[in-house]
């Protein structure tokens, strides 16, 4: 009877992380998939994949320690690499790669659910608010259902439509519209790494307001473990390092009882972090500076910064600080630490594309949307009448996201063969040391890249975001094609450590010429596939790398 009473009392918590789980599996898995030894690859996460896979496969197929990006080579990784190592290395164990991949994915959305749940739920002492964080969550505020009805008008067909959405309304910066495309669940399908982090921030934020609703001190046990988070999430996600760090700081201004323990914490995550964060100072080739604009295509004016967030965050921009004034004075601090990450993420550039500023905005609205569901509770029990006004904001508010869901569920499937299915890849892996360097010829899912093997430019956005100078090699790697000149290509394959070159669809149409002559001449072709007009010749001998 007392077990049946318990459970009971923990039905919405049982609920909640059930749910949690059976979704983030299938939206992990429904992304990414294998059958018959090809991975099925969502088209919505196609682009960045091409970008996680090779990474993945240095380090189960290839020999990448100590790291290196490779897509490139020669230089140490500047990527939070730790998620993506932790995945390789249980496709090493002999875990298939749909697996590695998709189970850490599902168990860490899991975790940032949960959290976001228990997080709500503590700070407003209130399960429904908990609940309604999470619904905010998962179904973005956004005003891009304004665009969805542009082309599809309301009609009777309209919850057909939304039903067979495959397209994401707007998809901003990169389709001129006004909304980003950084809202819907598309950002957590492709960024595999981002939503631990965030549950670990979120887990900080969690255990300060159970110590200081207890009026005590957080424990040592604690501190040294959000410290050693703190030292490792440079390695896992440098944007949460730095709200993490916010979060530690602003705590310690804020809560006396706390500043002791904040600060060993804070100390401790420091000293871990300094080798990663001077490394990262030293090889950059970018610097952060500020910029105030993030994507605001007009004038930065007061006009302009309330447009583009009002149509980003809906009637959130207007509800989440209405919120925090009729909050208490614990949840008005805690809010505090989300305001600064919404102000470093307007107003500091920390790597060559602004737009990647978005898992600032990305953290800042799962906290503001705690604030937004405690209003509609507050509001659920004030009057009879508001409880109308309730619904039909809520609703508005998820709106954008439910129609932002449709186009994931009816992703369609790019179908890639893999080891051992594909030939060349299967030759690599078999025939090639595993910390080979193969001059390519294509970008996106090269054979070499299928094997963990490193190739010596991939897709140059993957490599230029992070930091890495890739316009000069680029243009280097087309020299390296068309060249007669052997004392230069040597010179080069010494140099970046090629071993291999790879020929591939001479007739595709690229934008350099191949001088296969050359490599006939000075190169042994070791590997000729017909069928995918696939070559390797091997550079070893003639260049004595």
């Amino acid at each position: 009877m007392l077990h049946s009473k318990k459970y009971r009392f923990y039905l919405i918590e049982i609920v909640i992380v059930a749910f949690a789980l059976i979704f983030s599996f299938w939206l992990m898995f429904h992304t990414f998939s294998y059958s018959n030894g090809e991975m099925k690859i969502g088209a919505k996460v196609w682009s960045d994949f091409a970008g996680h896979i090779p990474l993945i496969r240095s380090f189960s197929f290839g020999d990448n320690i100590p790291p290196q990006y490779p897509l490139f080579p020669g230089e140490p990784i500047r990527y939070h690499f730790l998620f993506y190592f932790f995945v390789g290395f249980l496709e090493k164990l002999g875990l298939r790669i749909d697996f590695a991949l998709n189970i850490p994915s599902a168990l860490s959305f899991t975790f940032l659910i949960v959290m976001i749940y228990f997080l709500g739920k503590t700070l407003f002492q209130s399960r429904i608010v908990g609940v309604l964080s999470v619904l905010l969550f998962l179904f973005n505020s956004s005003l891009s259902f304004l665009e969805f009805f542009k082309i599809h008008p309301i009609s009777f067909t309209t919850l057909q439509e939304i039903l067979a959405n495959t397209a994401f309304p707007s998809f901003g910066p990169y389709d001129g519209k006004i909304v980003s495309a950084f809202w819907n669940l598309n950002i957590y399908t492709n960024q595999r790494h981002l939503a631990l982090p965030l549950g670990i921030l979120l887990l900080f934020i969690y255990c300060l307001v159970k110590y200081e609703q207890q009026k005590k001190a957080l424990p040592f046990s604690l501190v040294l473990l959000f410290g050693l988070l703190l030292g490792a999430l440079p390695f896992s996600h440098s944007s949460v390092f730095i709200m993490l760090g916010i979060a530690i700081g602003a705590f310690f201004l804020l809560f006396s009882r706390q500043r002791k323990m904040l600060f060993f914490a804070l100390l401790i995550g420091i000293v871990i972090s300094i080798p990663r964060i001077l490394f990262l100072k030293e090889s950059a080739t970018f610097t952060p500076h500020l910029n105030f604009t993030y994507l605001i295509q007009e004038k930065l004016t007061i006009l302009s910064f309330l447009k583009y967030w009002f149509f980003n965050l809906g009637l959130s921009l207007l509800l989440i600080p209405l919120g925090v004034v009729l909050s208490n004075r614990l949840a008005k601090k805690v809010f505090f630490p989300f305001l600064i990450i919404f102000a470093v993420g307007h107003s500091l550039q920390l790597s060559p594309e602004i737009a990647a500023n978005h898992k600032f905005f990305n953290a800042f609205l799962i906290g503001g949307n705690m604030y937004s569901a405690f209003l509609f509770v507050k509001l659920w029990k004030l009057h009879l009448l508001t409880k109308p006004f309730v619904i039909i904001v809520l609703f508005s508010l998820t709106l954008s996201g439910i129609i932002d869901f449709f186009p994931i569920k009816n992703d369609r499937y790019m179908e890639l063969a893999d080891y051992p299915k594909n030939p060349d890849v299967a030759w690599i892996i078999e025939n090639t040391p595993k910390n080979a360097v193969f001059l390519n010829y294509s970008y996106l899912y090269h054979p070499a890249s299928l094997a963990g093997r490193k190739v010596f430019v991939g897709w140059p956005y993957f490599a230029w975001s992070q930091g890495y100078d890739t316009a000069p090699r680029d243009e280097l790697r087309k020299k390296l094609f068309g060249t007669t000149d052997l004392t230069l290509f040597c010179q080069n394959a010494r140099m970046y450590k090629i071993s291999y070159v790879a020929i591939e669809r001479l007739e595709s149409g690229e934008h350099f010429t191949v001088n296969t002559t050359f490599f006939e001449k000075h190169s042994k072709k070791i590997y000729e596939n017909s069928k995918t007009s696939f070559s390797i010749y091997d550079t070893t001998s003639a260049c004595k790398i």
